[in-house]
């Protein structure tokens, strides 16, 4: 990829200011050239010790009631990186109560909105301070490259944090006038208890997107981390409360959907409920939620997103844009650019260097430098009412085998990487019809499929021709075509000549089956705030 490109896809600028006179410490050795042949028979031994595995409720480490624990792997080799605590509905039951006495009779909503600021900047100046340390933990326990976590996704944690502290004071309510001698005011108060629920794609973002809004608005929590990756979201959890976060404000529990996840969704002691995962488990919190107490729901779910090559566009852009757009995070994005249209003109051209690009990408034990693609995350069931163990590695290599049985045509990949591990190579399809599998469900894997459309009229059409609705792309040189194109787009965010930009104040959300509400920005606020009109009358006033 170019410089230019790099810089604008990882927002290089903003990373070189923050880490001006820094050292990021490198774990890993170097790998000579990009290469989808890098071994990772030898793993490197990541560095970072586990300090934290049990569940956090009222300020404390505990056990599970029940005394259980479960493994949590690392998916470079399968093996055990460490047994986590296996929380339950009793447990969920103490985090509740937990979070409820904090928020009915603890100080965090009667603190002054500077004061929960002031912890919340202490917070970020200790991921700051910890940054190598969350960034080899997420590594492990996800797989991601360590380049990435350490430079991109830990820094954006920290300025995320930063975001959030400084709403804090900033959430007030209105004077409104009224038909006759009323004082009106409306009051914007903490919902009270939320829980939440984080994927395991970006354990740590999500930790964030969550915890962040909900904290400055004053209100406690109960958070599930997903049994897949819970490792970095227990340590940040123990820096906030070094940073002085009362007890009981933050609980998290570790464990599986249908005990924990499906407890507290269906909880009548919580007044909110926050997720983020797959679109069916989605479709069940709602369930849950509606037949308990009707608490209010924010969902980002899952998505297919369009990713529209137009005919003007400079096409080696293009193609390492819509690539970076599919390839990120090893494919394991719910706002992946997963359909790629690519206009007819240029659609040889494109297929061609595509291809070409996915052959020449660094696939790899995630703690190398240089490694742009890790293994693939072993998958659970996250909340269901069975429990359902279910690898991601099989299910995505499934879909590939769908997609030559289907007659589109194998490019690049559609193969695993070497005998350890669950690493795939980067895969391409071309002639990709909408009716197979592999254009219509998520993925979540590193397998771009390219469709070729002729007009705008047609790829609108198509391209809304889906039940998702998260994201999409546009890549194109004309202006008038852009502002076609966003508009008719029915997606909650839309990237023109760029793609997953993720600032702290961009809201993410999704249309259609991707979700409800918005995370991020000021939007998210509303998530955990109710609005209270206060009417009181007036004795012969001045004015009304």
């Amino acid at each position: 990829m170019t410089q230019e490109v790099l810089k604008n896809i990882f927002l290089c600028v903003w990373m070189e200011k923050l880490y001006i006179g820094r050292n990021i410490a490198s774990p890993s050795r170097g790998i000579s050239k990009y290469s989808t042949d890098v071994a990772i028979e030898n793993p490197v031994d990541p560095p970072v010790e586990v300090k934290h595995t049990q569940l956090l409720i009222n300020g404390q480490f505990v056990d599970a009631a029940s005394g259980k624990s479960f493994p949590t792997l690392d998916p470079r080799t399968g093996d055990v990186i460490a047994h986590v605590a296996e929380g339950d509905a009793e447990d969920i039951n103490r985090a509740v109560a937990a979070a409820r006495k904090a928020f009915d009779e603890g100080p965090w909503p009667k603190m002054t909105a500077y004061e929960r600021q002031r912890i919340l900047l202490r917070f970020a100046d200790l991921i700051e301070k910890h940054n190598d340390e969350l960034a080899a933990l997420e590594t492990w326990d996800n797989g991601k490259p360590y380049e990435q976590s350490a430079k991109l996704e830990v820094p954006m944690l920290t300025r995320l944090m930063r975001y959030y502290a400084g709403w804090a004071d900033k959430i007030h309510g209105l004077t409104v006038p009224a038909d006759g001698p009323y004082h009106v005011q409306t009051l914007h108060e903490p919902i009270g208890v939320a829980g939440q629920v984080i994927p395991w794609n970006f354990p740590l973002l999500m930790f964030g997107w969550k915890v962040g809004p909900a904290l400055a608005c004053g209100n406690t929590i109960v958070l599930k981390t997903a049994e897949q990756t819970p490792l970095s979201a227990i340590f940040a959890a123990n820096l906030l409360h070094e940073a002085g976060l009362p007890p009981g404000v933050l609980n998290v529990i570790s464990g599986f959907g249908p005990a924990a996840g499906a407890a507290l969704a269906s909880h009548m002691d919580v007044d909110k409920f926050a997720f983020t995962g797959s679109t069916k488990t989605g479709q069940f919190v709602h369930e849950l939620a509606s037949r308990s107490n009707l608490k209010p729901v924010t969902s980002e779910l899952g998505g297919k997103s369009p990713f529209i090559v137009c005919e003007d566009a400079d096409i080696d852009k293009a193609v390492e844009l819509a690539h970076y757009a599919l390839f990120f995070n090893q494919g394991q994005c719910c706002c992946a650019g997963s359909r790629t249209f690519v206009h007819e003109r240029v659609y040889d051209e494109f297929v061609e260097k595509s291809k070409a690009l996915a052959l020449k990408r660094a696939v790899g034990d995630p703690f190398l430098e240089g490694i742009e693609q890790g293994p693939q995350k072993e998958k659970h069931c996250s909340l269901k009412i069975t429990q359902v163990s279910n690898a991601q590695f099989e299910k995505i290599l499934k879909y590939i085998k769908s997609g030559v049985e289907s007659g589109a045509t194998l490019e690049a990949g559609g193969e695993r990487l070497g005998n350890k591990g669950y690493y795939i190579k980067p895969t391409v399809f071309s002639n990709v019809k909408d009716d197979m599998l592999i254009a219509k469900d998520e993925i979540f894997g590193p397998v771009q499929s390219i469709f070729k459309y002729k007009d705008l009229d047609e790829v609108i059409r198509r391209a809304n021709a889906t039940h998702y609705g998260l994201a999409a792309g546009v890549f194109t040189e004309n202006l008038d075509t852009a502002n076609t194109l966003t508009r008719a787009l029915r997606a909650g965010s839309v990237w023109v000549n760029c793609f997953n930009i993720f600032d702290a104040t961009i809201p993410m959300g999704g249309y259609k089956m991707s979700g409800h509400g918005r995370e991020k920005g000021i939007y998210s606020l509303e998530n955990y705030l109710q609005v209270k009109a206060v009417v009181t009358p007036l004795k012969n006033p001045a004015w009304l």
